[in-house]
């Protein structure tokens, strides 16, 4: 009876997290009904007149829906593999230098930009790849023309793939870091040796 009491405490400390969780996590997905309604913001979603597919019959019907499709699937594939395998091939890295300062100087500089609001990263991202940012200067300075990065489709996709997989995978490097330190360790240890002591 006692322990039964004592965790009844702990249902307690979830009930706010549980109401946060279904008022804006749960009850908003209902608005999908929107997609299938001729929505009207003066009737509400109970009012709005039902329309079925009509709406998709019309977004197929678009000359960029076929890009719009393309690209939003691409980007997808690419971040999921940008998450993979930089954060795999970083923590490899990291093994490399010798010295220990180094390796934590390295870990927190990787860490920053986890903590770096979407705003502020849009904001580093416009300075650096303007067309008078450091990134053309240096292209200048080797004798290339600047390159206008967001004025260019081919090219948006990538720096959208980089901010993300530089601002969310820091947390997925340090998990494949200490993975890769608990698996390289046993191998790079030495065998005892099996020579007879003179």
């Amino acid at each position: 009876m006692r322990t039964r009491s004592f965790i009844k405490h702990y249902y307690i400390m979830l009930l706010p997290g549980m109401v946060w969780l279904t008022l804006f996590s749960i009850v908003p997905m209902f608005g999908f009904v929107i997609a299938f309604q001729d929505y009207n913001p003066g009737l509400g979603v109970l009012h709005s007149d039902w329309v079925g597919l009509e709406n998709f019959k019309y977004m197929f019907t678009l000359n960029d829906s076929r890009t719009i499709f393309f690209n939003t699937i691409f980007i997808a594939v690419m971040k999921i593999a940008a998450n993979l395998i930089v954060p795999l091939i970083f923590a490899l890295l990291l093994h490399e230098p010798r010295i220990t300062v180094l390796k934590r100087w390295i870990q927190t500089i990787v860490y920053l930009p986890h903590f770096l609001s979407w705003v502020i990263l849009a904001g580093i991202l416009l300075d650096l790849f303007s067309y008078k940012g450091p990134v053309n200067s240096l292209l200048t300075a080797f004798g290339a023309e600047p390159i206008l990065f967001f004025a260019r489709a081919d090219l948006f996709p990538f720096i959208i793939v980089g901010a993300t997989c530089g601002r969310s995978s820091a947390l997925t490097r340090s998990y494949f870091w200490r993975r890769s330190r608990e698996s390289i360790r046993p191998c790079t240890k030495r065998p005892p040796s099996t020579a007879p002591a003179a």
